[in-house]
């Protein structure tokens, strides 16, 4: 008799361990989930702000889609006739490094840091017409390893951080009229700081409208 009257309460607590169990497992596959969309997002944000100093002047007048580098905020050809050449370092005669030193000449108002050259054509961040590529074209572009010399987030991350010509953005020096060349929209710290969270984020990116 007191077997039948403690068979029911069994059987309940039975079922309540089961539907806590079920509970609980739901709650674990929806939370990675809003972690992992969560983390997307604020990897994408991240992605915006690298974007905006990626194409800004200081940057994208040596990543074009043309045969010559451009100069100033309006990002006017390159006086002189330069070209790209084969290498991107200019052709015979018009070099870069043949006025672009190793540093600034604020008396001249030459920009210069280590091995001056242009972007691969394989890194343009604008058309042909002049126009910055969208977010997604750029962001394709710096994540793809066959174009990017093979670089991984943490690569990108490096380059961003260390790389002579990154850091020559945030020294740019005077222009010829003795004026100082503008800077990009972002702190050289802040510009990092945003590559990191959208590396961490696994650089994601946009979707190509």
């Amino acid at each position: 008799m007191l077997a039948n009257r403690l068979l029911p309460r069994v059987f309940l607590f039975v079922l309540l361990g089961l539907a806590t169990c079920i509970v609980l497992s739901t709650r674990g596959n929806v939370a990675p989930r809003d972690a992992v969309d969560f983390r997307v997002s604020d990897g994408l944000a991240a992605w915006e702000r690298v974007y905006s100093v990626l194409t800004s002047p200081r940057c994208i007048n040596c990543h074009t889609a043309t045969n010559y580098p451009q100069q100033g905020d309006e990002r006017h050809r390159h006086f002189a006739n330069v070209i790209r050449g084969p290498d991107g370092k200019g052709v015979p005669a018009l070099n870069c490094v043949g006025c672009h030193q190793t540093q600034n000449a604020d008396s001249t108002g030459v920009p210069g840091g280590p091995d001056w050259h242009l972007a691969p054509l394989s890194m343009r961040w604008q058309d042909i017409n002049d126009r910055p590529l969208s977010s997604a074209a750029v962001c394709r572009a710096v994540t793809d390893r066959s174009r990017n010399e093979n670089m991984d987030g943490n690569a990108l991350l490096k380059h961003h951080a260390e790389a002579a010509l990154v850091l020559w953005a945030w020294n740019p020096g005077r222009r010829p009229d003795g004026t100082m060349r503008t800077l990009p929209p972002l702190t050289h710290d802040e510009f990092v700081a945003a590559t990191r969270a959208w590396v961490e984020a696994g650089t994601p990116c946009p979707r190509a409208k």
